[in-house]
Formats: C-alpha cells, structure tokens, sequence
C-alpha cells in the first residue's frame, strides 16, 4: 500500500514510521510526506531518507479550502492509498474527507473519547484520572471521534506534570502507531460502523 503522512512539526511520530518502515515491517512504502509549514522538521526528516515531500503554506493559497485541495491533488498524483496524520495540527474539512475515498488515520494522546482536541495531557492532569494514554483511530468528520484502531494506557502519576505525561505517552505512540499503519496497510483491519476489528 502506498502511504502518505501529513505533519506540522517536529515529526517524532513520522520518524518511527520510518524506522519500521526501512525495516520493511509497516505494510507498505511511505511516498509522500506533506506539511502546512515549510519548516516543519518532518519534511527534512523525509528529505533524508529520499521520500517526495512538499509544503503547502495557507498564505500561498486564496483559502484553506484551495490550500486542501493543492493537498489532496498531490496526494493522488502520488498514488496515495492510505493517509496519515502525524502531529497534523490542522482539522480536515469535511469536503477534504469526502473527496479523499481512501482512509486516514490519526492518532491521539488520550483515551478517547476522554480528553478530544488540544492539550489532552493537561486535561487529564486537571480531571484527575488515574489512567491516561494514546488512540489510533480513523478520522471522520468530527474532532477526534472517529472509530478506534488501537489504544494503550498509561498511568498517570501524582508527580505528573503536562510535560512528563506527555513525554511517556508519546514513547507509547512510537510504538502503537506503526503497527496501527502496518494493521492498515496489511488488510488486517475490517471496519463496520463505529467498530473495528483486528484479523489475526
């Protein structure tokens, strides 16, 4: 399968990707890595390892609804099957998704549906679980709510600060994601509705 990744910074998350990926271990050939920001970090760390990769800045485009579609057209000029989000920090329009008719995933550092949209590690400080982590799911039209690939949890410490939980979450997300994709990109993954199960 081919795979694209869509980042807007630093791009911890594409890196482990790509690490399975030189393996040969994630189900399929990242080909295209795009970003919002022309000095995202991702876009050098796809330059490395010789993946095509293209900035689309909003202010090149008259809206971000231009700027979405330059995205999509690139995306299948390069034979896209399977879309991944990696610290993408702009929400897909819904026009995006209906238009994309491949899948696309994303993954969040909480236990959704606890703790949707930004900072979910200082909400879940500030609620006061026990437990935290991180979720691959799909993405649909809503903030964070799409149908569940993988979770994992993580115990939240009474010492924890934004920061410290954020950091052994996101070790966990290194470690889920890439087996989310390769789950994906495999064929092993069936989804119906809000469920989904994984095929041994």
């Amino acid at each position: 399968m081919r795979i694209g990744v869509l980042a807007s910074g630093r791009g911890s998350n594409l890196q482990a990707l790509i690490e399975v990926w030189k393996q040969g271990m994630l189900g399929g050939d990242i080909v295209a890595v795009g970003s919002d920001r022309e000095d995202a970090l991702a876009l050098q760390r796809a330059q490395d390892v010789g993946i095509l990769n293209q900035a689309f800045p909003l202010r090149n485009y008259a809206t971000r609804d231009k700027q979405e579609e330059a995205i999509l057209h690139w995306l299948r000029e390069q034979g896209v099957e399977l879309l991944v989000l990696a610290g993408f920090m702009r929400v897909l329009s819904q026009e995006f998704l209906q238009a994309c008719q491949i899948p696309v995933i994303n993954i969040h550092p909480s236990l959704l549906p606890a703790f949707q949209g930004l900072h979910a590690q200082r909400q879940a400080i500030e609620y006061g679980v026990k437990l935290s982590g991180c979720t691959v799911h799909y993405v649909d039209e809503g903030l964070d709510s799409g149908p569940i690939i993988l979770q994992e949890a993580v115990v939240v410490l009474p010492e924890d600060t934004e920061a410290s939980l954020s950091d052994r979450i996101l070790e966990v997300e290194h470690r889920i994601y890439p087996e989310a994709v390769r789950l994906v990109a495999s064929g092993q993954v069936r989804r119906q509705g809000r469920i989904v199960e994984i095929l041994c």
